[in-house]
């Protein structure tokens, strides 16, 4: 029996809701506009539209996925991030709204050197060397490639899934031409006696969720998204410890280091960048909840 558009999504609400998804009536009607390849303005349009069985058949599988629990940008391949459109899939994690925060501080620096309204450098630089490392989708990388035009971006991720998926974004985003990818753990990949890129700034949002925590996370990011891009370790700053431990090393002088961080992680964080006695301006920034959510350091260039 054919169903209206109107029929089918007060279902698929239902469904979703039974099967306790928060947002159960948004993502209904995002599957739905998927599949019809219609955008959201045009979704009320075709409410009074009948769909034949077969439309039917398929939007009702898209919503088993949804109710097993697959993120619904799992499903429909894509998600939007500081107004771009990125790929993902299984291989990378979901780029998340909070961390366009850390995007946005990164074009105030790289476009006018401020940040928060403050000068960061002595002098503007020109043109910026940048790193996104652990770049998962690029979403980081490649918003700033995108957005900043005095930026060459160097992609690396430990995972070549993740480097594929990144590739390709880089591509559909036009941006293939000021990026480059490196596979490697950290920054193992740019250290070496033949080998020692430096960058004006390493940006990163790495794994920080701590082992334990794990278990307890949403369905869907527990099952579905990958554990490598969310396991910080047993303390959720392995990450930040390996990174801080060669970052000095892979700066150029005044060079600057940025980082995503867990809302109760500003302390432990910024300790182990004092720590290394190389870097000055160490400054915790928040998000727009009022989370901490930012570290930035600046590379002082002195010998320990």
């Amino acid at each position: 029996m054919s169903l209206s558009v109107k029929e089918i999504l007060n279902i698929g609400r239902r469904q979703l809701e039974e099967s306790h998804i928060a947002d159960a009536a948004i993502d209904c009607k995002i599957l739905y506009c998927f599949l019809m390849n219609v955008s959201s303005a045009q979704l009320i349009l075709e409410y009074q539209r009948i769909l034949p069985d077969s439309l039917c058949d398929e939007y009702f599988k898209l919503l088993d996925k949804r109710s097993a629990g697959v993120p619904v940008q799992y499903i429909i391949g894509t998600q939007e991030f500081m107004g771009l459109t990125f790929k993902v899939n299984e291989s990378v994690l979901i780029p998340r709204q909070d961390t366009e925060t850390l995007v946005e501080d990164a074009i105030s620096i790289i476009r006018e050197n401020k940040l928060r309204g403050e000068d960061l450098l002595p002098k503007k630089k020109k043109e910026f060397d940048v790193l996104d490392l652990c770049c998962g989708s690029g979403a980081i990388g490649l918003s700033l490639a995108s957005l900043c035009d005095n930026v060459k971006v160097t992609c690396s991720d430990i995972s070549q899934e993740a480097l594929s998926v990144a590739r390709e974004n880089a591509e559909k985003l036009g941006v293939a031409k000021k990026v480059g990818f490196e596979c490697g753990n950290l920054l193992v990949p740019f250290k070496g006696k033949f080998k020692n890129k430096k960058f004006d700034l390493i940006i990163s949002n790495p794994p920080y969720i701590k082992t334990s925590v794990i278990p307890t996370l949403q369905k869907e990011v527990r099952d579905h998204e990958p554990m490598m891009a969310l396991d910080g370790g047993l303390g959720g700053l392995d990450f930040y410890r390996g990174i801080v431990a060669d970052a000095a090393g892979c700066l150029k002088k005044s060079g600057i280091l940025m980082f995503e961080i867990g809302h109760d992680q500003k302390d432990a964080v910024s300790a182990l960048i004092e720590e290394t006695e190389q870097f000055e301006k160490i400054t915790g920034l928040q998000d727009l909840a009022g989370r901490d959510r930012i570290i930035v350091a600046t590379f002082t260039a002195k010998k320990k």
